[in-house]
């Protein structure tokens, strides 16, 4: 019984670090572990721009640009629980139009106290959660890029485990031209090797698109993502008694609406800068408190590169009173190989330089010079005569 009742606190914990309240195992495969998704308000499947980390998201992101790409995730999120991720892309082909990518996510929910029915302590026990992502991107004719996601999942709480295998599925139109990049991502297809009792569950499969508009004449891009388009009630039981516990949100159909949609901005000055920031229906719906004024479904992000390196930063909160922070430092190895390669060229030596003549030697030159004039204008008067003389003679 103990055991039971320490599984069950655990998934509850699990459920609840989830932005919103969900359905279906592994919710690790619906985390966002990157600072632009967070400030992107958690998910985005539309801005092709060679970030590895969006390619979490949606296979179809990784670009020719993510060539050589190194990137590092890490959040203190609620009540001690570390989430972190670590990747790397790389492109191969005549135009790099082949790239595949790899990274580990973790979850890590720390030491929890154990305790039996009649509340006695059973000691410390830990849960943790990790997926392996093994990306893949083909970049076709006009614009158009399809990608898939391998991902095997481990999980383990206290002396229960479960495995299981995952797949994503995306693809991405983007016309550089138009500032257009529109995007399409079919998550977390799979199932799960072994359950951690008897009873199999599903996974958390979500139908993600996506549009993201860059404006022609000034530094701003708006982002529109529609989530879980393949399930229109997102409703859910918010209430503990028996009596209420079939009882649902009683959302209006508006609401319900909006609740499929995040809206993002990123402002982007220059190449090496951006602020970001977005609003998540959902989220503000769910994890709002009646009567009091929270932050729930707002997030900021910022990011800035130092010399090589991009760091970002990200803010969101999920429960009023507790913020969560999110960092990502990211880099592209090329940038170092380029500059190791450019220290061990030869310094080139510089020409010599010429000898300017001496104020006496100019004076000899400008005589030099008059002489030669004036034996011409000799030469030539005396050809003249010449030729004068023998015509008075004819």
């Amino acid at each position: 019984m103990k055991r039971k009742l320490a599984i069950f606190s655990i998934l509850i914990c699990s459920l609840s670090a989830y932005p919103q309240a969900g359905s279906g195992v592994y919710q690790i495969l619906n985390l966002p572990m990157d600072v632009r998704s967070i400030s992107l308000g958690g998910v985005n499947v539309s801005v092709y721009d060679g970030d590895l980390n969006l390619a979490y998201n949606n296979p179809a992101l990784l670009s020719p640009l993510s060539h050589n790409m190194l990137t590092f995730n890490y959040a203190n999120y609620l009540a001690g629980i570390n989430v972190g991720s670590v990747g790397y892309s790389r492109a191969e082909g005549k135009n790099k139009e082949n790239i595949w990518g790899i990274a580990v996510n973790y979850f890590d929910y720390g030491k929890i106290k154990g305790a039996d029915e009649f509340d006695h302590s059973t000691g410390n026990f830990t849960g943790k959660d990790l997926a392996l992502n093994l990306m893949y991107a083909r970049v076709l004719p006009k614009g158009f890029t399809v990608g898939a996601t391998l991902k095997p999942i481990y999980s383990a709480y206290e002396r229960y485990s479960s495995a299981g295998l995952a797949f994503d599925l995306g693809a991405d139109y983007h016309n550089d031209s138009l500032g257009l990049s529109a995007g399409l991502a079919l998550k977390s297809i799979g199932f799960q090797f072994n359950a951690y009792d008897q009873v199999r569950e599903k996974l958390p499969f979500n139908i993600i698109a996506g549009l993201s508009v860059k404006f022609r004449h000034a530094p701003i891009r708006l982002s529109f993502t529609f989530h879980n388009l393949q399930k229109w009630d997102l409703g859910y039981e918010f209430s503990n008694s028996a009596a209420d516990k079939n009882k649902a949100t009683g959302a209006k159909w508006y609401d319900m609406l909006f609740r499929h949609v995040i809206v993002g901005m990123e402002i982007l000055p220059s190449k090496n800068f951006f602020l970001s920031a977005a609003f998540n229906w959902r989220r503000c719906a769910e994890m709002g408190i009646a009567d009091l004024r929270t932050m729930a479904g707002l997030s900021f992000g910022a990011g800035l590169k130092i010399s090589k390196v991009r760091v970002g930063f990200a803010l969101t909160q999920f429960q009023r009173g507790t913020l969560t922070y999110h960092v990502t430092f990211s880099m592209n190895l090329s940038d170092f190989s380029d500059s190791g390669s450019k220290i061990k060229q030869p310094k080139q030596q510089p020409a010599p330089a010429t000898t300017q003549p001496t104020d006496e030697q100019q004076k000899q030159q400008q005589i030099q010079a008059e002489q030669d004039r004036l034996e011409q204008e000799a030469q030539e008067e005396q050809e003249l005569q010449k030729k004068v003389l023998e015509n008075s003679n004819e």
